[in-house]
């Protein structure tokens, strides 16, 4: 009976060591099955500061054709403001060279350092600032491809600048007061004053010694902002 006695004890102590085990593993897995998913899920955002220094280029290095077609740069000069709308469909290295140097004030105080009576006027040189930056001095020799295109050069369209060679364009562009067939596929027509022509005839006008101006007219500020109204409208010809 003894026996017995001590057999029916270690049965019992041994079913009360595997009840509390399963207890224990219940209690383990219990909160995992109820875990509330009220709170938002953390998200794999970059920091602000990482997310700047991401964009190591300039503000318009990754802009699309259809974008940059519905800026214009507005060029404010002491002879009054000209306006400018972009032709990327028909240039678009040169329209983005152009408004990257518009947005990042690298044509603020510049001048238009040469004129060729009821022809044109030309600008955008920045080595005529005067004092240039580090950044900038590197910034005014990095070449355009060229971009010759299907744009007529006509009154009011506004072009690259460039040297005999080819690729040679950097920030220097004109603005022609007159027809020009003979620059037509040569040189990258990239823009179009919408408004200010009359200002461009003024600016032409100034007192020069053969095509350099005696005082030539300083381009205070250039603006970017959206068009007033669309964009560039000239297709392809068919």
């Amino acid at each position: 009976m003894k026996q017995a006695a001590k057999m029916i004890l270690i049965m019992l102590v041994v079913c009360l060591i595997t009840h509390a085990a399963h207890a224990q593993q219940t209690e383990s897995v219990k909160p995992k099955e109820t875990i509330q998913n009220d709170a938002p899920k953390k998200s794999n955002r970059r920091s602000a500061a990482a997310e700047k220094a991401k964009t190591t280029g300039e503000p318009f290095d990754n802009t699309s054709v259809a974008e940059m077609a519905k800026q214009c740069v507005t060029l404010n000069t002491d002879a009054g403001d000209i306006e400018i709308e972009m032709l990327p469909e028909a240039a678009p290295n040169s329209v983005r060279n152009f408004l990257n140097l518009a947005a990042t004030k690298a044509y603020d105080g510049t001048l238009f350092h040469r004129t060729v009576k009821d022809f044109i006027i030309q600008g955008g040189d920045l080595s005529t600032r005067g004092t240039l930056s580090p950044q900038l001095s590197t910034r005014a020799n990095r070449r355009v491809p060229d971009e010759p295109n299907y744009i007529k050069h006509m009154r009011g369209i506004v072009s690259m600048a460039r040297g005999d060679e080819v690729d040679t364009a950097t920030t220097s562009f004109f603005i022609l007061l007159s027809d020009a067939a003979h620059l037509d596929n040569k040189f990258a027509a990239f823009g179009r004053v919408t408004r200010g022509i009359e200002i461009v005839e003024r600016i032409n006008r100034l007192p020069a010694d053969g095509e350099k101006p005696r005082t030539p007219a300083r381009l205070a500020q250039a603006v970017v902002a959206s068009c007033a109204v669309g964009g560039a409208s000239i297709s392809t010809p068919q």
